[in-house]
């Protein structure tokens, strides 16, 4: 099965109107290979300004969202909120909020299940650190959170999975396209034996963790990287050789 490939920048609390601007008029005016999906995850207070401005061929996600349609929940947005202003996605369980901000398996699949009553496509991450690497579980701690996910997906055409290898975030240097593609084809073994044959060969599963313009084709290559979340690297030109990975 082919699966389209899908290239979200996350730019985390990053950026001001006149550097979003700037941004946005790069990726507008950027050559891009069309047979590419590009979701942009904008600060929620830049949300309306970056729907208003990016070319409708784009998407725009939310960077986090709340298990409640409204109420006493001061900070917080829920996805009717997102869905209101126009945005298509979400991105869930990312490591910061799973590691700063304390949220648990149980917690983020409670959003993913919100999410998908209001419609909400969902970019749900999953990985380790390295002290759970360096201890040998990164196969439980991902398939723990992988049951938690599948314990709350109504709809899988509207799921994309993003593996974080959360010792690589932020350290300019990407894991192995190896190592990757060995973690992926475990999370698609996992999703056949536990969900279905069918969501496993469709279900997109996308690699976070400093991936840079210069080592994203190697990336790209392997049979089981449908993609990338990108962090530092989407607020940089390079972003359009990111997305470019497979051209």
């Amino acid at each position: 099965m082919t699966r389209k490939f899908f290239v979200c920048g996350n730019w985390k609390m990053n950026g001001s109107k006149k550097s979003i601007g700037e941004l946005i008029q790069t990726l507008n005016t950027a050559k891009l290979d069309p047979n590419v999906e590009v979701v942009c995850a904008a600060p929620a207070i830049y949300l309306e300004l970056t729907r208003s401005k990016l070319d409708p061929k784009f998407s725009v996600a939310a960077q986090n969202c709340y298990i409640v349609p409204s109420g006493g929940f001061t900070g917080e947005i829920s996805p009717a909120m997102i869905k209101d202003c126009g945005m298509d996605w979400v991105i869930l369980g990312h490591s910061t909020r799973r590691h700063i901000f304390g949220e648990s398996n149980e917690f983020i699949g409670q959003k993913i299940a919100h999410a998908q009553e209001n419609d909400l496509g969902v970019i749900v991450c999953i990985g380790e650190t390295r002290e759970e690497k360096e201890k040998g579980i990164t196969d439980q701690v991902i398939f723990a959170q992988m049951k938690a996910i599948a314990d709350n997906v109504k709809d899988w055409n509207k799921v994309v999975l993003a593996y974080e290898a959360g010792w690589a975030i932020g350290t300019g240097n990407a894991a192995s396209p190896q190592h990757v593609q060995q973690i992926h084809a475990k999370v698609r073994e996992w999703l056949k034996n536990n969900v279905s044959e069918a969501v496993a060969n469709s279900v997109r599963i996308i690699y976070g963790g400093s991936v840079r313009g210069d080592t994203c084709r190697e990336l790209a290559a392997q049979k089981d990287i449908d993609g990338f979340i990108v962090g530092k690297g989407s607020l940089k030109p390079e972003f359009v050789d990111i997305v470019n990975a497979k051209a």
